[in-house]
């Protein structure tokens, strides 16, 4: 029978009520109707908000086990209580729903427990988004209501010291996982609390699983993994989403034990593998508006905790001008992010984010200090077809008058679309064999011959 007729009965009816079909057979199970689930959403409110009051305002969710066994003995307590007679399923799920939105992230615990899925976009209660093996796909789980969005995000930011309400309406924060979390709500938020997770992967990649992936080559994996050991400067570019920070944690990956690196992040997500590794995390202003702790607040710090090697998340104002004269001062082999459709266009990013650190410098001299500073810039781009590619390889080779030179070492070449609208194309080498090679040999760094296609015979 179904919850709705249910929910007047009493024990002793619902047991009178047939569970089988003529001749023994189970009847088989089905949907519940629109009617249905609004009634088992209304009991599930009913119970949860009547669980929430009972249970100890001061429960320590950092034991789940425990905590799980006190909200089911609350649970059946009430269910008994109020003499609400429900299916074995319907109890499963009811108990399973109430205990997310208890000590988990709500409707999003079945979407963060998906390792397909890389990214979850909440746009107010109703609607939420996800993105799976690149692609955007509307899924049917919904929010009660704005409150139940905001009990979410304060149960995201808290624990981190973090907030969000009118006067502070958007957060970054990180899920325990160290999933990356924004959200913004309520003036500024129209659709209401809306919230954008960039999930973080638990199997960690390698230079190897990105060849595999088709993201690069093997020459390209093998140049940028002699690039990072010789302490070259990178800066990896590249549009919202495609895989710059995870781009980053691969060439990471390369840097030897022996040295000490210090992070600097918004929200921490680098995950490198490395022992003597320093995690810095910049702050927001506390509840006064004081007390922040900016990206360059950490950079210009950074520099005095006697570091190897810098690496900044991303770059994204006053402070790409520190990250730039720490390259030029003895940190060779930092490494940044930066947002930039092209090599070419990241150097203007960079001119611009320079200025914003507030010193009045002429551009010629922002561009030779990009110039002397930044050695190669490695753009990450997602295709139209969802993939994620290293699509060129530029070196920064000087400057010529005013203008900051660079070439191209390897480029991804487009050469059409296969039936399943998969972009076809080559990973290639342009000839252009760079400057900063010669300190390879030094460093007995060597790397395969012809890699840069020019047909010379060569090895480093």
């Amino acid at each position: 029978m179904s919850l709705l007729k249910r929910i007047g009965a009493t024990p002793g009816e619902a047991a009178a009520t047939p569970a089988a079909r003529p001749g023994g057979s189970t009847a088989a199970p089905r949907a519940p109707t629109a009617r249905e689930d609004d009634t088992f959403n209304e009991i599930k409110l009913r119970v949860q908000n009547r669980l929430i009051n009972e249970l100890d305002p001061k429960l320590d969710l950092s034991n789940k086990a425990r905590v799980r066994k006190q909200v089911e003995d609350a649970f059946q307590a009430i269910l008994d209580g109020e003499s609400i007679v429900l299916t074995r399923s319907e109890r499963q799920r009811m108990f399973e729903s109430i205990e997310a939105d208890i000590i988990g992230l709500g409707p999003l615990e079945q979407l963060l427990a998906d390792a397909e899925i890389s990214e979850i976009m909440v746009n107010g209660p109703k609607q939420i988004y996800i993105e799976k093996r690149g692609k955007l796909i509307k899924t049917d789980v919904t929010f009660s209501n704005d409150e139940h969005v905001l009990r979410i995000i304060d149960r995201i930011v808290a624990p981190l010291g973090r907030r969000v309400d009118e006067s502070s309406p958007m957060v970054d924060a990180r899920l325990p996982d160290g999933s990356r979390v924004n959200a913004i709500i309520r003036p500024l938020a129209l659709n209401g609390p809306t919230i954008t997770i960039r999930k973080f992967r638990k199997d960690k990649l390698t230079i190897h699983d990105l060849v595999r992936f088709g993201s690069m080559s093997q020459d390209m994996a093998d140049f940028l993994g002699a690039c990072v050991k010789a302490r070259t400067n990178i800066v990896v570019s590249g549009g919202t989403g495609s895989g710059k920070t995870t781009l980053l944690n691969v060439l990471s990956n390369f840097i030897p034990e022996d040295e000490r690196i210090i992070t600097v992040e918004n929200a921490a997500e680098l995950q490198l593998q490395q022992d003597h590794v320093v995690s810095l995390e910049s702050r927001p202003p506390n509840v006064e508006g004081r007390g922040e702790v900016t990206i360059r607040d950490l950079v210009i710090n950074s520099l005095r905790m006697r570091p190897e090697r810098i690496i900044v998340g991303e770059c994204r104002g006053g402070e790409t001008l520190d990250m730039l004269q720490a390259m030029n001062t003895g940190h060779d082999g930092s490494m940044t992010t930066i947002h930039a459709n092209s090599p070419r266009d990241a150097v203007g990013r960079i001119e611009t984010m320079c200025l914003m650190a507030g010193m009045d410098l002429p551009a010629r001299a922002i561009r030779e200090q990009i110039a002397s500073a930044v050695q190669l810039f490695v753009q990450q781009s997602r295709l139209k077809d969802g993939s994620r590619k290293v699509t060129q390889i530029t070196e920064v080779s000087g400057m010529e008058g005013d203008v900051v030179v660079m070439q191209d070492i390897f480029v991804f070449e487009q050469t059409g679309i296969d039936e399943r609208g998969k972009i076809v194309g080559q990973l290639r080498p342009t000839g252009v064999r760079p400057k900063f090679i010669e300190k390879f040999e030094t460093l007995n760094i060597f790397l395969p011959p012809n890699i840069f296609g020019s047909g010379d015979r060569f090895s480093f």
